[in-house]
């Protein structure tokens, strides 16, 4: 999976954060609070998300809502995923890993593959 660009990750993120759908418009006004963009520019994108599979799209009116297609946490899965495939050695490539993670996080690890490893017994 192709990493998102900046601006294809602007898009994203708001529409992750809200939890609604959208309108480039709404995304357009979000973005100019802390830096100018075209509304073309955002429109260009958008569309161009929505043809890679990331959004899908519902015609209101004369706008387009656009709604995530995958979740924040699918995409970073997705980019994890991509991270091990780079590896010749997938288990050294997560010892890495987790070497690098919190304590909180490793817990969540443990629990995540608890719960794994019971749904994988059912």
């Amino acid at each position: 999976m192709r990493r998102l660009g900046d601006l294809e990750a602007e898009i994203m993120d708001r529409l992750w954060t809200w939890n609604r759908p959208a309108t480039v418009r709404e995304v357009v006004d979000d973005i100019n609070e802390t830096r100018p963009v075209a509304y073309t520019t955002v429109m260009t994108v958008t569309n161009i998300l929505y043809s890679k599979g990331w959004l899908l799209r519902d015609k209101q009116g004369r706008a387009w809502l656009y709604t995530p297609v995958r979740s924040r946490e699918a995409y970073a899965a997705a980019l994890m995923e991509d991270g091990l495939g780079a590896s010749k050695d997938r288990p050294a490539a997560l010892v890495h890993f987790v070497e690098n993670m919190s304590e909180e996080e490793v817990a969540a690890l443990r629990k995540a593959l608890r719960n794994v490893g019971r749904q994988g017994t059912s």
